[in-house]
């Protein structure tokens, strides 16, 4: 939204964008229906970069690539960041609920690929692996540019999670 600022009411960005407040609402019934439309492109990617995850041949690369993506996702775009850090219960639209649903099952994949092969510190779970990657993200965006040490916190996160 203008100037990443997620808090701004839709009534707000809709005199900011200079349309009528009822063009604004026809479009996105409430401000969670307008995040999630901001949210949509970066969520495709990370579906398509999970599904990717899956696919390769070796499964901890697939973890790597799984955790990369959800981290920069969640670093590049206010509107993503604010999406995947709430349930399911909370979507406004059914099309983020069936990205988040798709993620999901491909995490499940990765992380039971990386299980078997024995990549993974055992008993670790999808939830647990959400956690740490918004952990890293917050930790990340309390610097002043939050992709500058990505890869050194990322490097950090996977060796703790590596069996």
């Amino acid at each position: 939204m203008a100037g990443g600022d997620l808090a701004l009411q839709l009534n707000d960005i809709a005199r900011r964008a200079q349309v009528g407040v009822g063009t604004a609402y026809r479009h996105f019934p409430t401000r969670r229906a307008l995040v999630e439309a901001l949210a949509d492109p970066c969520f495709t990617t990370l579906v398509e970069e999970a599904r990717s995850a899956t696919r390769h041949d070796d499964a901890w690369t697939g973890v790597e690539l799984l955790l990369r993506a959800l981290l920069h996702g969640q670093l590049t775009d206010p509107a993503f960041a604010e999406v995947i850090s709430t349930g399911p219960d909370q979507d406004a639209v059914a099309r983020t609920t069936a990205h988040r649903e798709e993620f999901m099952a491909s995490a499940r994949a990765v992380l039971g690929r990386a299980q078997q092969a024995g990549s993974v510190r055992p008993g670790l779970t999808e939830d647990d692996l959400h956690r740490l990657v918004c952990g890293t993200a917050f930790a990340l965006k309390i610097g002043a540019d939050p992709t500058d040490r990505l890869e050194l916190y990322l490097r950090v996160l996977l060796d703790g999670i590596h069996a």
